[in-house]
């Protein structure tokens, strides 16, 4: 995408790894894995963290920069809820599908 005159930025909690690949610039951030962009439902949260990400577009002077964005996350990973309160519609069609590839 680079080439075509797209740029680019990775919001990633494995920035290690994002930059081994080749990523031209990466926004690190320190959240649990697979929840980038903060906790379910907390929208004003989420905003922050994207514009943050976005602001990597311009502090990042050379390609593959790392730029840490300034968050932690509030709470104990732990105890964190990983899965909304309700399931998704993919989720839901495919449930008995699941259900049957863990039992086989």
């Amino acid at each position: 995408m680079e080439e075509a005159g797209f740029s680019t930025v990775v919001l990633s909690p494995t920035w290690e790894f994002t930059r081994a690949e080749g990523i031209p610039r990466v926004a690190a951030i320190e959240y649990p894995y697979g929840r980038p962009v903060g906790q379910i439902g907390d929208k004003e949260g989420q905003r922050k963290v994207l514009l943050e990400a976005l602001s990597v577009f311009e502090k990042a002077k050379k390609p593959g920069e790392v730029i840490h964005l300034p968050f932690t996350w509030p709470e104990d990973p732990k105890k964190t809820d990983w899965q909304p309160p309700e399931m998704s519609p993919l989720i839901k069609f495919y449930l008995e599908d699941i259900r049957k590839a863990r039992n086989a």
